[in-house]
This record gives structure tokens, sequence and C-alpha cells, in this order.
């Protein structure tokens, strides 16, 4: 294909540099981004009659044809074209004749593919919002089921004190809650309109942004050409956002990977989100959550990539920012499959109650609340915390559990430890008994549930 560049230039360009310059392997998934930036510019050139209303509206209607053969799936675009941007130019002018030639005016491949990029993560954007709202949705369903289920909660992976699945899923919603915050926020960022910038200093000719920004939905515009064109902080922010979302699916499936062992036992996942094993018959595992571990990883490259992309460069516009595509793209495709994976996972999974309720009246998750019982009783916290301590050892050598002991046991320790005490440590009302905003007690959890199903 012809050179848009090429009148300054003598040489044939080689072929090995033909292979290693061109994008049009990976840039061409913006071919739809690109012909509507270029229908809003035609209309706005023609408005401001940089070129006739009539030839503004020849373009139009011939990018309106490619888009409508490219998406029936009539066009291959030719493998030697350097980027999806010269593509196009040059299928609008074979199909409309010399006035295809007039769209770039006014116009740099800079502020050009700065624009397709925006409105691609634009869009991006709110779907991958979507999916963590349909996620967001499961785990508050299936939180509403589990309002009373006991299981333990844990710290260094030891258990801890009693809480809900509930209460447990209901963290994982936090998470997801403030990485749909963090989506609005770069989207926000992202929706800014860059074209007008030119190659990096403007344009001489009266174009008007405003008037492209309308017809594609941009709220803002670029207030410096320089940086319109080298701004990539929106993708990056982009992709840090989707490595922290990755983060949370990564801890949560750590935890499916955990719970569905035989070990734990408190979920089996469904048959439709596991594999099996060639050598050993018996085999299910959890391999959708395992690969959306591993997956994060991938992300987290992408993220550093970018970061390490843009660290040195100068002001404006540099080769190296064709880099951003190839790491943009796979984040994006790499979070909204594991998204796409991780709900349906989540939804289909046996929730073992006995077993969760089981572990949960194992390793002294009672021990605080007997402790608390003390200090109600009036014995000062440190002198309760370290009497308790001593209850524990002692019924770890009598493989007893706290509510094994007798009273007559129990008095012993201390004459203030009455009937009650077995009323205190049970571990549903260990449970119910933590009211305070955000804790795991069956009302609080069913609070914070309906606030976040209004929001």
């Amino acid at each position: 294909m012809t050179k848009l560049w090429g009148g300054r230039f003598q040489k044939k360009t080689n072929q090995l540099m033909e292979d290693f310059h061109s994008s049009l392997l990976f840039d061409q998934k913006l071919y739809k981004y690109d012909i509507l930036g270029s229908i809003a510019h035609a209309r706005m050139l023609g408005q401001k009659k940089i070129i006739s209303p009539a030839e503004a509206e020849k373009i139009v209607k011939g990018l309106e044809e490619l888009m409508t053969e490219l998406e029936a799936g009539h066009i291959e675009l030719p493998k030697d074209a350097e980027d999806i941007h010269s593509c196009l130019e040059e299928l609008l002018t074979a199909k409309v004749g010399p006035v295809g030639k007039m769209l770039h005016t006014a116009r740099s491949r800079n502020d050009q593919v700065a624009l397709d990029l925006r409105m691609y993560l634009k869009e991006e954007i709110k779907e991958v919002k979507r999916l963590l709202n349909e996620l967001i949705r499961t785990l508050l369903e299936i939180a509403e089921k589990h309002l009373d289920t006991v299981m333990p909660g844990y710290t260094h992976l030891q258990r801890a004190q009693p809480v809900t699945l509930a209460h447990h899923l209901l963290a994982y919603v936090q998470m997801f809650e403030r990485d749909r915050s963090r989506l609005e926020d770069c989207y926000r960022r992202t929706d800014v309109m860059p074209l007008g910038a030119g190659a990096l200093a403007g344009t001489t000719f009266p174009v008007e942004p405003k008037i492209v920004a309308a017809e594609l939905g941009f709220s803002a515009l670029a207030k410096n050409s320089l940086d319109a064109v080298s701004d990539r902080d929106f993708v990056v922010e982009f992709a840090a956002t989707a490595a922290l979302i990755m983060v949370h699916l990564s801890r949560f499936c750590e935890e499916i990977v955990l719970w569905s062992t035989a070990e734990f036992a408190f979920i089996e996942l469904d048959d439709a989100f596991t594999t099996g094993s060639s050598m050993m018959p018996q085999k299910k595992n959890p391999d959708a959550a395992e690969l959306i571990r591993g997956k994060t990883g991938r992300v987290f490259g992408s993220l550093i990539s970018l970061l390490t992309m843009l660290k040195g460069l100068p002001l404006a516009y540099n080769k190296d920012l064709q880099e951003d595509k190839e790491a943009l793209f796979d984040v994006v495709d790499t979070l909204k499959k594991s998204l796409l994976v991780f709900c349906p996972m989540l939804a289909t999974m046996e929730i073992k109650k006995e077993n969760l309720a089981l572990a949960a009246r194992g390793g002294f998750t009672n021990a605080t609340d007997l402790a608390d019982y003390l200090v109600q009783k009036g014995i000062p916290f440190r002198e309760a915390h370290q009497l308790v301590s001593k209850i524990v050892y002692d019924c770890l050598k009598l493989n007893k559990t706290l509510e094994d002991l007798s009273l007559e046991e129990y008095k012993k320790y201390s004459s203030l430890i009455d009937e009650d005490v077995y009323a205190a440590i049970n571990i549903q009302h260990c449970v119910a008994v933590r009211q305070v905003l955000g804790g795991p007690s069956p009302a609080s959890v069913l609070e914070v549930i309906q606030r976040i199903k209004e929001k």
C-alpha cells in the first residue's frame, strides 16, 4: 500500500522494517472507533467549510458503507498496510475516489489513534463495570441465603473467630465496590476528546473540536496539544484498576481452591467449571479458579510493560506508544474472560453448611467471647485474656472444647463464671451479638446487603 508519509523517502522500506513497524495485526481491533471518529471529523470539516459539505457527505457515506462491509466480513484488510488508520483511508479512497484523501485534513495519526483508543476504552470500561455489577449481584444473592451460615473467620489462615458466610462474601463485595468506583474515576479521565491536537501543535485550520466531541459523546476536551497526543495515563490507570480487580478475583479463587479441598470441604464446584485428570480417575480440579489466579500475573505484566514504556518518553508522540495497544487489549480480554467465568462458577457451587458450622465450632473460635464474658463480670481484659489462654491450653490437653467443660471445671478458673457462660460462648450467639456497623451479625449483614442493592 502507498505510504501516507512516503513523499520524502527515496528508498523502499526494508521488509524486516515493514514487519517490525506494522501494527495492523493488533490495531485492527480499533476499526469501528476509527471509522466513527473519521465520520465525526468529516462532518465537522464540512460544517466549518474546511472542505465542502458535499465532499464531507460523500466521505461520510463512504465510511458508513465501509463500516457495514467490514462488520459483515465482506472486506479483507490488506496485510501490507502499516496500521488500521492508513488502511481504512486507502479503502475509503478506493471507494469514493480522490475526495477520500481530504479526510485527513487538519488531523494527524497521533491525535487520531489517541481518539480511537479513548473511544475503545470508554466502551470497555462500561462493559467491565456491567460484569462487576453482575458479580456483585451474584454475591448478594448468595449472601442473602446464608445470613445464618456460620463459618470460621481466619487470620494467618488459622481459625480465629466465628463469622457467617454472608459476612465473608460481603468482604469481597466491598473490594468489588471499590473497583467499580475506580472504574468510574478512570472513565472520567478517559472521557477527554484529543482530536484537534494534530501531530503535536494543533492545526492552522479553523476546526471546532466541540462538534466532534458532541457527536462522539465526549464530555471534555484536551487542554494541551502536546499532552493530548502523548498521554497514556488513562491506559495505565485502567490497567492498574484491572490489576486490582484481578487481585481480588485471585484472592477469592485461592479461597475457593482451599475450600474445595477434602481438608476444608466447605464447597463443591459444579462439574461445568472443573476438569479431571488424564491419569487419576477420582480427580475434580478447580481449574477455572486456578486459571484466574494464574492470569492475574499476566495483567500485572501488562501494567509493568505500560509503565516501563512511558517512563523515559520525551514529549510529544514517540513510536514507543504503539506498544500500548497489545498490552491494553490483553488486559481487557483477560479481565473480561475472568469475570465471565468467575460469576457462574460462584453461582453454581454447592455450599456445605454443616461442614462450615463444624469448622466454626472447632479451633476455639469463641475464646475471645469467653474473655469478653469475663470482662463483663469485672475482670480486666488483660487478666481475662491470660485466664482464657490457660483454659484453652488445658482443653487442648484434655481434648475438649470450651463448650465441653462443666461449670464445676470452669469454677476452678474463676468463681465469677456462672451458668450463663454457655450462652455467651454459643457460636451462633457469638456472631449475633457483633452488631457493630460492618460486623458479622445477620442483622448488620442484611442492612449492608440492602444498602448495596439500593446503590
